[in-house]
């Protein structure tokens, strides 16, 4: 019986020993073993990038762990491709830019991975200093979106926070299968470029239940755009959920297939936009669903802007290439900061086709909202308010 106690204490012994390093059957390595501290000023960069370099070779799942605490990281490329075909990244802390990161580019990317997925934590681009600087009309630095996935696939990013990223909080690039859910994205309403997360040449993308306030677009839909599903969102401050701007380029891709379904807009610049150069290009819009959406004091709750010329730079005069067409927009309410809640502004030289409308109710104030159509053709049904000038 002895034997027996004995041989259970050592067994139990072992498994705890194993569970410092394996969870789950995966293999687990943490920032802290490869010596980072958790002070918010000790740079911890190698730490980072020796833990991902260890799960990125493991034979098979594994799981690099940023523990609670403030880690100090600088600009970091996990790249791959890897050994291990699933890599979970489990962050209970927080990772913080340095002050001073503008000019180097992205953040923390992850390059040309499989399989990757990215739990819970907070990030934090620690914007304000480039803001100030900007505002003040300073030469500043570009400055630095905080999380690039790159040249990706079969990605997921779960529960993350992303708070004052110099540019873009979260950035898709060139990735097949990512799933975007519960993300909470912040930065103050007046900070420039940080759009909360920007799609581009992508393709089976979907974003759900994401809490976005931020300085510019919550969501921004890039060229190359494809089957894109934009589900339970609440934004604002920010410019709303935008396509665009597209056509800046002649070869430029097209978007197709996006879906938007179930969102709240609250005091945002815009709600559901479109937006596109005034000048030639090949790039095109189709297939877009708009629906389920809820205004809230929206300066521009829909809106088409096919004239984008920014300082009056390289476009003046001239007329979008990008064609649009196969737009809905269902069962839309709620109120505008403007009198012209539906404004579509599109290209004399290719005008939008296949706009639709229904059930529609936006309303400005205690009077009623108005429409705007330039070079715009399609349907409306059911009860549309403002009255289509469709």
């Amino acid at each position: 019986m002895a034997q027996l106690r004995s041989f259970i204490v050592l067994l139990l012994l072992l498994l705890l020993l194993l569970d410092d390093h394996v969870s789950y059957g995966k293999a687990a390595y943490s920032i802290a073993d490869y010596g980072a501290k958790s002070d918010g000023q000790t740079d911890s960069t190698k730490s980072l990038l020796a833990a991902w370099e260890a799960a990125c070779g493991s034979a098979g799942s594994a799981t690099m762990y940023v523990p609670a605490g403030d880690f100090l990281v600088g600009q970091a490329t996990l790249a791959g491709p890897c050994s291990s075909s699933k890599i979970t990244v489990q962050i209970d802390g927080t990772l913080v830019s340095p002050s001073n990161l503008g000019g180097a580019g992205d953040w923390l990317v992850f390059h040309h991975v499989e399989g990757v997925s990215v739990y819970g934590g907070t990030v934090d681009g620690r914007g304000s200093s480039l803001w100030a600087c900007k505002a003040a009309g300073r030469s500043c630095a570009a400055g630095a979106s905080s999380l690039t996935f790159r040249n990706s696939k079969d990605i997921t990013i779960s529960g993350l926070t992303s708070t004052d990223s110099e540019l873009y909080h979260i950035v898709i690039d060139g990735c097949d299968g990512v799933t975007v859910q519960n993300v909470k994205i912040t930065a103050p309403g007046n900070s420039p470029n940080t759009d909360g997360i920007h799609v581009q040449g992508s393709s089976h993308v979907t974003i759900t239940g994401a809490g976005i306030k931020t300085g510019d677009d919550c969501i921004s839909v890039g060229p190359g755009t494809t089957n894109l599903w934009i589900e339970q969102v609440a934004c604002g401050p920010g410019h709303g959920i935008s396509i665009g701007s597209l056509g800046k380029g002649y070869d430029e891709e097209g978007v197709e297939n996006v879906t938007v379904n179930t969102a709240v807009f609250t005091g945002t610049e815009n709600g559901l936009r479109i937006k596109t150069w005034g000048r030639p290009s090949q790039a095109f819009v189709k297939g877009v669903v708009f629906e389920h959406a809820v205004m809230q004091n929206v300066q521009n709750p829909i809106i088409i802007d096919q004239n984008y010329c920014p300082g009056d730079r390289g476009c003046p005069d001239q007329s979008s290439g990008v064609k649009i067409s196969g737009v809905t927009y269902n069962d839309i309410h709620g109120s505008s900061a403007s009198e012209v809640a539906v404004n579509f502004d599109c290209s004399a030289s290719n005008p939008c086709t296949g706009i639709g409308l229904q059930d529609i109710k936006l309303t400005y104030g205690n009077t009623a909202a108005e429409s705007s159509c330039k070079h715009a053709d399609g349907t409306a049904s059911g009860f549309v308010v403002p009255p289509s000038c469709l």
